[in-house]
């Protein structure tokens, strides 16, 4: 199954001024179009094209580093993407998504602060998660290319901690980058479908 670039779910404007034009041009049409290109490249050559892209990634995990990297990011990308949407974040919750979250995470103001801790003091480049493990959420953070799947979770929500997602628009500022996605982009309608679907 060939990796493929999905085209955004929006405009490349639709996310100002939280995430520019310019950051969306470079993010999506070049470091995502190169773990693409890349990951097709190493899949062929390890004879695991026809695999979905979950099973690459959980396949190569600790076996082929070049390929984990590449699927791994390609797979956390068709995502981000989605995780995001005009008019998103905020305190508005799905009933279902809103429950978990006081259950399991001590309330929305607590899941934010320990999420933006995640994102923050995630050393170099890498991504804060909450995903579903054995039943209950939990929030993490994990280097480089890295995701739940290979740690025996369900990611529902991640945020991309690589420099080439917010240094035009926030500089050195990773933890204002982190707000701004919680505040104002995220796609909480696409958190709780894939919230649905870990907890089936």
């Amino acid at each position: 199954m060939a990796f493929e670039l999905p085209p955004l779910p929006y405009d490349y404007d639709a996310l100002a001024p939280f995430m520019s034009r310019e950051t969306l041009e470079y993010h999506h049409d070049k470091h995502h179009k190169a773990y693409v290109d890349n990951g097709n490249k190493l899949a062929e050559e390890a004879g695991l094209q026809d695999l979905s892209l979950e099973e690459i990634v959980k396949k190569s995990y600790g076996t082929n580093q070049g390929l984990f990297n590449n699927a791994g990011q390609h797979y956390n990308h068709v995502h981000f993407w989605k995780w995001m949407k005009k008019g998103g974040g905020g305190k508005s919750l799905p009933g279902a998504l809103q429950k978990a979250i006081d259950s399991d995470l001590g309330g929305y103001d607590k899941f934010k602060a320990d999420f933006v801790a995640a994102g923050t003091t995630q050393f170099g480049s890498g991504w804060a998660w909450l995903s579903v493990k054995d039943g209950k959420l939990a929030i993490s953070k994990t280097p480089n290319g890295e995701n739940p799947l290979v740690h025996g979770a369900s990611p529902i929500l991640g945020v991309d901690v690589w420099e080439h997602s917010y240094y035009i628009d926030y500089r050195n500022a990773r933890p204002k980058y982190l707000e701004a996605f919680v505040d104002s982009l995220i796609n909480w309608d696409y958190v709780l479908e894939r919230y649905e679907a870990a907890t089936k």
